[in-house]
Formats: C-alpha cells, structure tokens, sequence
C-alpha cells in the first residue's frame, strides 16, 4: 500500500500515470521519514505542541484518539489513491473480499464464499451477503455493488485504472449475485477486490459522471460512521447496524498535526492515544529508548514500500549491461539503512519486498553491498578508468528530504570507494516536472518508491518489467517500462508475466516470480535500495495495535 510511485498500466493514458507518481512520491515526502525535521529536532530544543486542538479523549471514555501527519484530500472511494484516506475508507468500508487479520489470506467479506471462477479464468461468480445495510438504511445487493463498481472505473478517478483495463463488464445475475468478466486472466484479481476503494456506495447518493467525487463526505457500510471531516480532525462513530463484530471501541478521534515535532510532543505528554505515521528516526529511536520507563507500547511492522533506483537504457552508458551491473556493485544498502534511516529500514535485494516467501535477494548474492572491486572490473569492461572516467548521475524529486540524504549518501560512498573512477553528480527537480519527464526518457537514473494496490507478488514486477510494444533494439516503446523510465524490453520477461497472470496455481506462479527476480538480477533495469519500516506507538491504557501484513491499520480492534 504500498504503490508507490505508479502502477503503470499499458493502456493508462500519460496523465493517470503522472498524477499518480506525483502523489506517491509527494506522500512519501510528508508520509514517510521527515528527516530534514529530524535534523532540525535534533540540533534545537524541541518547541512545544501547536495543535491546540489536539487531546485525548476524556477519561474513562472508550473513544481511541489518533495522531498523524498524514492528510486526507479525499473520502470518495472512486477516487481515493493516497495511504491514509484508504486506511479510513477500510474502516469506513467494506469490500467483497479482505484479509483474515494477522495473515495475508484471503477471505470473504461482502461474499459470502470465495469466487467462482470460469475454467477460461475470464468469469467471476461473486455470491453476496444478504444482511447488509448502508449507513443511509439502502440494503446492500447485486446491484448495488455494480453501481459502486462502475462508477469506480467510469468517473476517472486516480485509481480507475486498477479495475477499467482489467473489468470487460461487470453485473447483478442475481439479488445477491455479482457476475465479473475480465477483459483476459489475471490471477491476483480476487487479491486487487481487497483495495479499499471497491466498496459499496448508495446510488441515490454519488452518481456515475466522469469526474464527479464527493471528498468530504463517506456513506458506506463498514464499522464506522463519518461523524466529521476536516483539514485538521476526523471523527469515526460507531457504526450500530454493522452486521459484523462491533468495534472494541466507542469511536475513533483522529488529530492531524501540521508536524512531526508536534505529533512527538503531544503523545508524551499523553495528549494522545495513539501516534501513527509519520515520527522522524531520531524520534522513533527516543520513544523506543523510553518506552519501558512510560509503558508505552511500540509497534514495529515492515512494510511493503519499496524504494529502488531506476536506470534508463536509452542513455548511454546505460545501454551497456556492464555498466548497469556496475552501479549496482556500487550501492551500499547497509550503509544507507544506518546512516541515513538509524536502522529503521530494512536493506532490499529485489523488487519483491521481503515479507513475500518469494522473496529472492538476488542483487545481494550477484553484487553484495559497496562491492567497488567488482564495480571497477565492470567498468573497465565496458570502457571506464581513471582515464577516462565514469560519471553517475542520479536524480530525485526536490521535495524529498529523505531522497536528498540518500543521494548524498550515494556520492560520499561511491566517489570514496572509487576515486578517480566514478564522479557522482546529484541533481533535483519538482515533484511533477520529475514525473512528468521520466516517461519521456529524459533522465538517466532516478531515485524512486512504490506502494502497493494489493497484495500479491505481481503489483511489484510486472509494473515495472513488462512492455506491451517496442523489441531488444528499439527498447520499450509503449508501456510499463516505459512509464517507470527505465525503457527495459525483455521477450522472456514478457512471457513470463503473462504466464503468472494466466494461471491460477500459486506453486507455478512463485516459480515464475523467482524466474523473474533471477532475470531482473541479471539485466538490472532496476537496482532495489531499501523496505520501509513502520511504526506505531501507544499509551500503556491501549490495546489491539497493529500493523496489518497487508499493510492496513484495523481501528476496530484498538481498546482501552
């Protein structure tokens, strides 16, 4: 959720893949680890709370109070593409299938059984609960989620793409039976009816028009009600018609703090119940150090925000595999983790984040981390001394505090560990002029990050391996690859995509995923960097927090 940057769909028009590389990158700015807040905190004393709003709920209130830094620019589930609008939307919501809490399997919720799918793997027959009402009173049904359906693929929002280039049709076959027909098979399809923004919505209440959203507003039928929505406060009452589990809570009080320093603040000062998203490392490292003298309770959970280098293969030396393998020889994970994160990072191999069993650390075992002897053998294949020296440049959006850290992190490393050899020069750039050139071939490498729509292995490759035209030599003309700026055409890569999309067995899909990471150790279109981590900190009276494997924030379970 963890997506990123962009999922790069083929038939996505430019724009939808701007916005939404744009967006992830501007979130991971503010979402992430502000650590130019950090270096300030650190060399200052620490001011104190300005979110005057800010509190706990009242004693022996059963209410949760939340504290974050993360915004929500919108609540309509056609349209919501950002982390936090689709943690509240999966409180506020229900989908057809979810994830059995603490796992990554899949079961039903709005269903009442798994799929039934066509032998063809084109057609899926959905049975629907029957006991469900709205927060309005409308009786959810077949027809209803068709509604909710169409109008996520028909009104354009960020997210549309996920269901409108892989849904041909979809209708009520039945009062409580919902017929899908993909437009060709894709396996993880039952796994994508998990993102939060598949809900059911009253149609008397949004309506099917291209561009027509409702931001502040939510009527769904999960176990919360939106009691208020605001730039500054969001309020979730319960819910007393769920037809599930109630809420172990009597609602939740979300407070959301202009920063980090703020967010800090308030929850020592038990301000707040609970302080999620986002602390800076130096932050983190304090709570953790005094958790045990202030029972608080810290929740540390790996994520699936992956973050990797992209390398542009139009671009010479870039065209050179040498040279690509080069690079990668360079990078020094370790180093990045403990300089730059504090350890709150997790060192990456693949493209594939690590909490998968898939998981294959081939960049680890093919070039390790600072491996400068074998990134020296590398060049000098492929042209490179000190006589005639290599330059490597890396780009990354201005925004990102944590971005810049990296980059210099890079150059100190690698000019170190290769003097002479490689000069490393650091530019920048806005957020959407960056995003808007990558696809344009314009720079040679950037330093990028994806969050995932769902969870499934394919989310994380085949966004950035596949291409739908182009050949070896011309490269990737139309495409994902193209979209994520690396260009990278591979045949077999492309069969091997669409064999793991096609085919329903998980043990012949892993094998194929292995296949590809293999491949992608070898051609290095992309270098993976590091996983982020995530953590939650809680007051001693608080129970039930958790960070979901699949990423999510369950509010329902939290209890004092």
């Amino acid at each position: 959720m963890l997506r990123a940057t962009a999922t790069f769909a083929t038939l996505r028009k430019l724009w939808r893949t701007q916005f939404r590389r744009s967006r992830r990158r501007a979130l991971q700015a503010m979402a992430l680890f502000s650590l130019g807040l950090w270096l300030i905190v650190a060399c200052s004393p620490t001011p104190p709370p300005e979110d005057s709003t800010a509190a706990a709920a009242p004693a022996g209130s059963g209410r949760v109070s939340v504290g974050t830094t993360l915004q929500a620019r919108t609540l309509d589930p056609a349209d919501a593409y950002e982390i936090f609008p689709g943690i509240l939307l999966y409180n506020l919501g229900d989908r057809l299938y979810t994830y059995k809490p603490g796992t990554t399997d899949l079961a039903p919720q709005l269903a009442t059984e798994m799929p039934e799918i066509s032998a063809d793997g084109l057609t899926y027959t959905i049975p629907l609960r029957d006991d469900v009402v709205l927060h309005d009173g409308t009786p959810f049904d077949a027809e209803v989620m068709v509604f909710s359906i169409q109008r996520f693929m028909e009104n354009g929002g960020r997210p549309a793409f996920l269901l409108a280039d892989k849904i041909a049709a979809v209708e009520a076959t039945d009062e409580h039976e919902l017929t899908i027909t993909l437009k060709e098979p894709f396996a993880a399809f039952t796994a994508l009816l998990t993102f939060w923004g598949v809900t059911p919505v009253p149609p008397d209440q949004y309506e099917i028009a291209s561009g027509s959203f409702n931001p502040d507003s939510f009527v769904g039928s999960g176990p919360y009600k939106l009691a208020s929505f605001s730039p500054d406060a969001i309020k979730l009452d319960v819910n007393p018609d769920y037809w599930g589990d109630a809420p172990k809570n009597e609602g939740i009080d979300i407070q959301i703090f202009t920063s980090a320093a703020n967010l800090y603040n308030t929850f020592r000062t038990e301000g707040i119940d609970v302080a999620y998203q986002t602390l800076d490392p130096d932050q983190i490292a304090s709570l953790e150090r005094e958790a045990d003298s202030n029972d608080w309770t810290v929740i540390e959970a790996g994520t699936t925000v992956t973050n990797f280098m992209t390398l542009n293969q139009k671009i010479e030396p870039f065209d050179d595999v040498r040279v690509r393998q080069a690079v990668a020889a360079m990078i020094d994970r370790e180093l990045i983790n403990e300089r730059v994160f504090q350890g709150q990072a997790e060192p990456l191999y693949s493209l594939i984040p690590t909490s998968f069993d898939i998981y294959e650390p081939v960049f680890k075992q093919a070039y390790g981390d600072g491996n400068f002897e074998q990134a020296k053998e590398l060049l000098a294949e492929a042209g490179f001394s000190e006589a005639n020296p290599f330059t490597l440049e890396i780009w990354y959006p201005s925004s990102s505090t944590t971005r810049s850290i990296v980059a210099t992190t890079l150059k100190e490393s690698i000019e170190q560990g290769l003097p002479g050899i490689v000069t490393v020069v650091l530019n920048s750039a806005e957020s959407a002029t960056i995003w808007e050139n990558v696809a344009k071939g314009v720079y040679p490498t950037v330093l990028a990050n994806w969050y995932p729509d769902y969870y499934d292995a394919d989310t994380f490759i085949q966004p950035f391996m596949s291409c739908s035209e182009g050949s070896e030599a011309q490269l990737c003309v139309k495409g994902e690859s193209q979209d994520s700026g690396s260009f990278y055409f591979s045949d077999r890569a492309n069969k091997l995509l669409s064999e793991e999309r096609g085919n329903p067995d998980p043990e012949a899909r892993n094998q194929v995923f292995k296949e590809l990471q293999t491949l992608l150790g070898e051609d290095v279109p992309y270098i993976p960097l590091w996983q982020n981590k995530d953590y939650v900190f809680a007051q001693g009276e608080v129970k039930g927090v958790e960070i979901q494997p699949s990423q999510q924030f369950l509010l329902w379970q939290i209890e004092k």
